[in-house]
């Protein structure tokens, strides 16, 4: 990949590079700690780049494991992946700009803008019940009964997202990946993209784990219909930077961000809590913990990636995991996520 390589971690070393390549940090405790804890095999292992971020710099990056096994290629900081439903945050962004453009209207029933849309409910659900996942559809297709009264309950629905894009589509009379492209380029992430044909050639090679055996995912297995709400190429130094932005009001107007950090709708996700915590708009909100927390988590055996990403609003830190590899064994798909965003929530960086 033609990627600029400015810093890395290398191992052994025990020297914390930063993004400028004359500094040097001595590694703190939890820079040892994280690498101690993805140089270990158990489990599983780790395959992927973290990146920790405070105010917007760089404290912690490193790569480890490969993106050509036979090979011995290894893993770079810059190397591209997939987003996964991280995806969900950017379109979810792209609609609070056109709310603040007043050509969305959040309140407004999705047909006023998908006038083909012909299923009973489509007066019914709301671009809001699409954001915030409560719109009863479906998870993957569009059906014509919905699970649910819209609004009454939760349901992660990727193709709702999928109608998020087309709804982006048919106010701004542009294509989602034109509006997407535009964005990345106004917020200066280089190496972010929608994955086109030319485009999804920078993904990193990426891995299914089953209890057969680990397997290079040789097609990508979603269609362009879902990219909005699981599929995006980033890096993980990029993710870190989009944090930055969007949680310090350098792409929405606070009146926007905080309806995307506010929610009536709540879900339970292993990696963030036993508890239901809350879903706002493309991010889950837990002000449960003891450190504000929001994030967002992505995942799929069948495109061999996991992801998360997280940020600690009251600390400015960003916490970008991606993996080039997903397990089908759940119980240990987000180990080293979990590991990683405990070490941080309990290290001297929050305390």
């Amino acid at each position: 990949m033609n990627f600029i390589k400015p810093f890395f971690l290398t191992v052994g070393t025990g020297i914390l590079l930063s993004c400028n390549p004359t500094r040097v940090v001595e590694p703190t405790s939890l820079a040892l700690r994280i690498d101690s804890l993805i140089e270990s095999k158990n489990p599983r292992a780790f395959s992927g780049v973290v990146v920790i971020s405070k105010d917007g710099k760089s404290i912690y990056e490193k790569a480890y494991g490969f993106s050509d096994v036979d090979n011995k290629e290894k893993l770079q900081p810059d190397d591209a992946f997939s987003s996964m439903s991280i995806a969900k945050q950017i379109t979810a962004t792209l609609v609070m700009l056109e709310v603040e453009k007043g050509t969305i209207n959040p309140d407004q029933p999705i047909n006023t803008y998908l006038k083909d849309l012909k299923y009973d409910w489509a007066g019914q659900v709301t671009v809001h019940h699409l954001l915030n996942n409560s719109s009863g559809i479906d998870a993957w297709e569009l059906k014509d009964e919905l699970l649910f009264e819209p609004g009454a309950q939760f349901k992660y629905s990727n193709i709702g997202y999928g109608t998020l894009g087309r709804i982006l589509e048919s106010a701004t009379g542009k294509s989602y990946e034109q509006l997407v492209t535009e964005l990345f380029a106004k917020c200066g992430l280089k190496d972010c993209f929608y994955p086109n044909s030319e485009n999804q050639k920078k993904l990193v090679n990426s891995f299914a784990i089953t209890k057969n055996g680990t397997n290079l995912v040789k097609e990508f297995p979603y269609s362009s219909e879902l990219y909005p709400g699981s599929h995006l190429i980033v890096t993980a130094r990029d993710l870190a930077k989009w944090n930055d932005l969007l949680h310090n009001g350098k792409i929405l107007k606070n009146e926007s961000y905080q309806k995307m950090i506010n929610y009536s709708i709540t879900n339970i996700h292993t990696l963030f809590s036993e508890k239901a915590i809350g879903y706002g708009y493309g991010l889950r909100i837990n002000d449960k913990a003891d450190v504000f927390e929001i994030g967002h988590t992505g995942f799929s055996p069948p495109a061999g990636f996991t992801a998360v990403n997280l940020y600690y609003p009251d600390k400015k830190i960003s916490v970008t995991v991606l993996e080039n590899q997903a397990t089908d064994d759940f119980d240990i798909a987000y180990y080293f996520e979990q590991e990683i965003k405990n070490m941080v929530v309990k290290s001297d960086l929050v305390k």
